[in-house]
């Protein structure tokens, strides 16, 4: 099955194409490596020994778009990574957020539905979508654990306004689209690196998530790590979140690939969602503990004021991504720091 990946070069897609790769898939990225580095592509080739296809192309570019899939009109299934990603700068920015993250996937749906129309699907197979979505879409959730029915507060950034726009969006265009199938998939907080240390979060500028901004802080590029807030309703004060490794993050794609393939289950609905996360949640003053614990250093931090947009708590219930995707996260907080200094230590090396 060849498999297009949008944002494929990411910090997520990466690793996700890693683990389709390693199943065997065949894959055409698309990145414009605005938060990527063409060199990844390089990386991913070296740890599976395989050499996925790949467009330099913007998703806000419909006609870039239209000669893709006009040309790879065998394509089966799009995973959806190209997104602008951070809170805060959405809270600056949002109409940048807006354009790219909604208009990118208006486009994107609309030159698959063209390229349905001229015959895309053979022996009437059904286009499978899977979408990156996030634990935003809940807002500050009125319970916790988090279930897929929990109720979905007003968004508290843009960023997250604009994933629960798309998951509006792709409910509605399923309901008048027979040839599409769709899977959202809730992501929590991921953190971590491959094993390798070939490829991990290598963010441009000034890190807008925590755990690349505690190994920048410990390897001397940033003199002190910002800590946002110690007076949230939580045991110390600080934001706690669900941190998922990396890989159990791309694994989970893999896995819902196989569900939307799978024509043997007992039912299927158009359009799914899935929380992907441990089911755990730390405090950002434990993840900087357990981070000085596992790999035997010491932060330089502070804390300062709250950041606009951030939520309290939020940690998930990934129980039905157990029951209809088989999927479970495997590593746990102390695994997944580990990896990211070890790759931290590692992009310095070759800098």
């Amino acid at each position: 099955m060849k498999v297009l990946l949008t944002g494929g070069l990411g910090y997520i897609g990466s690793h996700t194409a890693v683990a389709l790769l390693e199943q065997g898939y065949e894959l055409l990225i698309l990145d414009n490596c605005f938060n990527s580095d063409i060199q990844v592509l390089q990386k991913i080739e070296k740890i599976t020994n395989k050499h996925p296809s790949f467009v330099d192309a913007d998703i806000r570019n419909k006609s870039a778009l239209r000669s893709l899939v006009k040309e790879h009109q065998d394509i089966e299934a799009v995973i959806h990574f190209a997104a602008f990603k951070s809170v805060s700068q959405s809270v600056v920015e949002p109409l940048s957020y807006y354009e790219n993250n909604i208009g990118g996937l208006v486009n994107l749906l609309e030159v698959l539905q063209e390229l349905k129309n001229i015959e895309f699907n053979i022996n009437n197979k059904k286009l499978k979508f899977i979408f990156s979505s996030s634990c935003t879409v809940y807002g500050q959730a009125i319970q916790m654990p988090i279930t897929e029915d929990t109720p979905l507060q007003p968004a508290m950034s843009p960023y997250g306004n604009t994933k629960k726009i798309g998951e509006e969006i792709l409910q509605d265009y399923v309901k008048s689209n027979s040839f599409i199938e769709v899977v959202s998939l809730r992501y929590f907080n991921p953190i971590g690196a491959h094993d390798s240390a070939l490829i991990g979060e290598l963010p441009k500028g000034i890190p807008q998530n925590l755990v690349p901004f505690i190994t920048q802080t410990a390897i001397g590029i940033r003199k002190e790590l910002s800590v946002f807030g110690d007076t949230y309703d939580t045991p110390d004060g600080t934001c706690i979140r669900d941190y998922i490794h990396v890989a159990d993050l791309a694994n989970a794609h893999v896995k819902a690939l196989d569900y939307l393939t799978d024509v043997n289950k007992d039912y299927k609905l158009s359009y799914e969602v899935f929380n992907i996360g441990t089911g755990k949640g730390s405090s950002v003053l434990e993840v900087v503990q357990t981070f000085e614990k596992v790999n035997d250093l010491k932060l330089n931090y502070k804390i300062v004021d709250k950041r606009q947009g951030d939520i309290a708590v939020a940690y998930a219930d990934a129980s039905k991504a157990k029951d209809k995707l088989g999927w479970k996260a495997q590593f746990g907080l102390e695994e997944s720091l580990r990896s990211a200094w070890k790759w931290e230590q590692q992009v310095r090396k070759t800098k």
